[in-house]
């Protein structure tokens, strides 16, 4: 019976925590400097990984963002000229967090 009880409690507790609201991901909390932006009014740079696929990535400072790039049909794009595991582009800009590495 404590086994069941246990059992029940646990199975109410998982159900209740997945009852928190979303988090909006598509905005930057900018937590640093107490602004708050889409994603997309900061510059993305690409970053190409071991196997040649390209990633949009922003780097705000204090967080990063990296996404697949894909092709208008979803397709990855991985047949990229650019030097691999290198970041490309402005990707730090449009911030005021300064990086210090």
């Amino acid at each position: 019976m404590k086994t069941a009880k246990t059992a029940v409690f646990l199975a109410a507790a998982a159900a209740i925590s997945a009852c928190t609201p979303a988090i909006d991901k598509t905005t930057d909390g900018h937590v640093g400097d107490g602004r708050s932006l889409d994603l997309s009014n900061l510059t993305a740079g690409i970053w190409v990984d071991p196997q040649g696929c390209e990633h949009w990535i922003i780097d705000d400072g204090l967080e990063g963002y990296a996404d697949l790039r894909r092709t208008p049909d979803g397709k990855p794009v991985c047949n990229s000229n650019l030097p691999r595991n290198v970041a490309t582009g402005p990707f730090k800009k449009g911030t005021t967090f300064g990086d210090p590495i």
